[in-house]
């Protein structure tokens, strides 16, 4: 989703509403209530008069009741959002009827913090309340590496070091790490996650995807999982987004929001798996892309998004456009009733306006009035959303659940970003074995990114481009190296590398890309390190010390012709808040374990590259190094009683993650439970009431009904003792867990 600033509203006078007043309407919550969670009793302690407020009906006869009170401007609104900045007045949240707001990238209160953001989204609420129906709003934000628009809150390495930390457990725990902070400041929809394939590593959403092949990113939909939790309405769920819909990864040249020219066979099988993935987790909503698909505006598909994405797929949410995303249709700028007839015709059913929200719902009434756009069209519109709503519970619990408002930067968060940075991080290079660092050694650190949050963080973060320096609380890389080493007094730093000569034990240089996002990322020309980086690195390298890169960046850059001056390469990615996960792997005190989700170019020149096109990379798809083992302490007298290394062998957990009529989706996890490292694995199991699988990721599949056996991939076979790798697939048949046995070379 875009989050620049966009044009203000049309004033077009107050709309004539119909006014069906309840005799049961519900009352607005008084702004001095207190609020100190979601809870019945926060809005009106009454018993339920009409079955849409009946708690205890299901969730359809509740829709379809209300639904049937709901006048036409009740409905239009419903499937208006407007940006919170745009609201002008607030009073217009009730009288246009507007059924979500969101914050686009940096739209945020003041002050900036977890208690600003709950009280303003009460007050949103409290407004949209007040209506005759009183239906509560639903409120969007792009939390796409934890609730990034917070100032204080968690921030997650973006998702290209997700896809190569390779873990979606980890990812599925993030996911709810991120659903608790949201719902700490009441914020109950994410625009996340983005389940593109990154084909061109030009484009400037290269990081927001998990990997160049769809069967990462479609594993790493288990932060569906996480954000939605169990159920919906359950304690701090929040509705998750699979975007951006569809191909939006593979325009030509890496443009953001171009054209991406494939046949509907390669559609389909790059980039349509991971949102058939994250639709068979039951993903509450999907976002649209900007791009076009040979040509045509993904806005105005109705192919693509009504008889694929909602026939085929069976998806059963509702579909919300991208910002301003119609208003693109006929390349002209100002909404059109032409490209809001098409894009609702097409199948959106909400439409984020989101600064013209008067005017777009004037050309909803009146396309609808004129009958071009069908009642029908509209009521399954309103189903799709007010299903969601009722689902979150926010008829009973509209306001912020304040018992989640202290975990929002908490301890045990910013435990877990750690873990995920430290898996994320890709060994490219280590030559003599100059990595790990030795603690007691004389260190020098360079480098434009070595002190600066801002830059670890990249895009998305507090603003919607990102900047530099200390925009959020946050170890930087520095401070982690220096809270690691025996003695602080032995690190020296110097952004530009001054000072450095050849006293120093290893010279650490951190640099790589400065903070972009969507449209100011992409790099239709050089895709290496700018001056400044090149100037620190020379400085570096003339005083004779090795010189260890760490390479912070959203993206593989054009670094081939400088490797050779570098004795070890550690990819950091954009690793976000938590600096010590990778002075974590620099130490030694975790082995580096990540892969590469994307191919490595040899230079600017090959983009794009991927996986099996038969161009040489630098580095392959899934190539990563790790430490060796450490070797052992002679013991002077040794002992009987110490047990020599156990042999090798493995254990697999098998669990089913979600079923569905005539289907489910399963994952297995093998650790090695021997005393020596694994140098592969193979999963056995036996099916006996006829199940098959359809698709499976992180492993290979020799499947001989009844009899399957998938054995490692080639980048997660070896496992040191007390390790992991898992793999997941989508199955037909009955779900009923078979008994799994692993086995090793």
């Amino acid at each position: 989703m875009l989050g620049r600033s966009g044009r203000r509203a049309v004033a077009l006078g107050a709309p004539v509403l119909a006014t069906a007043v309840l005799a049961t309407a519900v009352s607005a919550v008084p702004s001095s209530a207190v609020v100190p969670g979601r809870a019945a009793a926060q809005v009106h302690a009454r018993t339920a008069a009409l079955p849409y407020q009946d708690p205890s009906l299901p969730v359809r006869d509740r829709v379809e009741d209300l639904l049937a009170r709901m006048s036409l401007d009740d409905k239009v609104g419903q499937m208006t959002q407007a940006e919170r900045g745009a609201l002008d007045p607030v009073s217009d949240l009730a009288t246009y009827r507007i059924g979500s707001v969101l914050s686009g990238g940096g739209s945020a209160p003041s002050p900036n913090n977890a208690r600003s953001w709950a009280d303003m989204y009460d007050s949103f609420q409290r407004v949209a309340l007040s209506t005759p129906l009183g239906i509560p709003m639903i409120y969007g934000v792009d939390a796409v590496h934890g609730h990034n628009n917070v100032h204080g809150a968690t921030i997650f390495p973006h998702n290209i070091g997700l896809g190569a930390a390779r873990d979606p457990e980890l990812v599925r725990r993030i996911g709810r790490a991120t659903a608790e902070e949201m719902s700490g400041t009441g914020v109950d929809w994410n625009f996340a996650p983005c389940v593109c394939v990154a084909r061109n590593d030009r484009w400037g959403r290269t990081y927001e995807s998990f990997g160049e092949l769809p069967e990462l990113p479609g594993a790493m939909t288990t932060l569906v999982t996480g954000l939605q939790g169990e159920s919906l309405n359950a304690s701090g769920s929040v509705l998750a987004t699979a975007k951006h819909y569809v191909g939006d990864g593979g325009t030509t040249g890496g443009v953001d929001q171009g054209d991406t020219r494939l046949s509907e066979a390669e559609l389909r099988a790059v980039h349509l798996p991971p949102f058939r993935a994250a639709i068979e987790r039951g993903v509450g909503s999907v976002m649209i892309s900007f791009s076009s698909w040979n040509g045509a505006k993904l806005h105005g598909h109705r192919y693509l998004i009504t008889d694929v994405l909602k026939g085929e797929l069976g998806f059963s949410g509702f579909v919300v456009s991208d910002w301003a995303g119609i208003d693109q249709l006929d390349g002209a700028p100002g909404f059109t009733a032409e490209e809001v007839r098409t894009a609702v015709n097409a199948g959106i059913d909400m439409v984020m306006v989101p600064n013209d929200y008067r005017r777009f719902i004037g050309l909803l009434r009146s396309e609808v009035q004129a009958g071009r756009i069908p009642m029908a069209r509209v009521d399954d519109a309103n189903r799709r959303i007010l299903t969601k709503k009722f689902e979150l519970g926010l008829f009973e619990r509209p306001l912020t659940d304040r018992n989640y408002t202290g975990t929002v930067g908490s301890a045990e968060h910013r435990a877990l970003a750690r873990e995920a940075v430290r898996k994320s991080q890709v060994l490219l290079k280590n030559d003599g074995g100059v990595l790990p660092l030795a603690k007691d050694a004389r260190i020098f650190v360079a480098g434009k990114s070595a002190d600066d949050i801002g830059n670890q963080s990249g895009g998305w973060t507090i603003s919607w481009q990102g900047d530099s320096g200390p925009v959020t609380p946050g170890t930087t890389i520095l401070q982690a190296i220096r809270s690691t080493v025996t003695n602080p007094a032995n690190v020296t730093y110097s952004r530009s590398g001054s000072g450095v000569n050849g006293d120093y034990d290893v010279a650490v240089a951190v640099v790589g890309e400065t903070p972009y996002a969507e449209g100011e990322g992409d790099r239709p020309g050089s895709l290496g390190l700018d001056a400044e980086d090149l100037d620190t690195l020379a400085r570096l390298r003339s005083a004779g010390v090795p010189v260890v890169v760490v390479l912070v960046s959203g993206r593989p850059l054009d670094i081939g012709a400088h490797l050779p001056d570098w004795r070890a390469l550690l990819a950091a990615w954009l690793p976000g808040t938590e600096g010590q996960g990778v002075a974590d792997v620099l130490f030694g005190d975790h082995r580096p374990t990540g892969k590469l989700p994307m191919t490595w170019m040899q230079s600017a020149s090959q983009q794009p590259i991927n996986d099996g096109d038969g161009k040489t990379p630098l580095f392959p798809y899934g190539y990563g190094l790790t430490y060796p083992d450490r070797p052992t302490d002679p013991t002077p007298t040794p002992t009987p009683t110490t047990p020599p290394p156990g042999p090798a062998g493995c254990t697999a957990e098998y669990r089913v993650i979600g079923s569905w009529s005539g289907g489910f989706q399963a994952e297995v996890t093998v650790r090695n439970a021997g005393g020596s490292p694994l140098n592969g694995w193979t999963a056995r199991w036996n099916w006996n009431q006829g199940q098959r699988i359809a698709s499976l990721w992180n492993g290979v599949l020799a499947q001989n009904a009844p009899d399957v056996i998938v054995r490692n991939a080639s980048w997660n076979g070896a496992l040191a003792p007390g390790t992991s790798a898992t793999f997941g697939f989508t199955a037909t048949g009955a779900s009923t867990p078979p008994s799994v046995t692993c086995t090793a070379p």
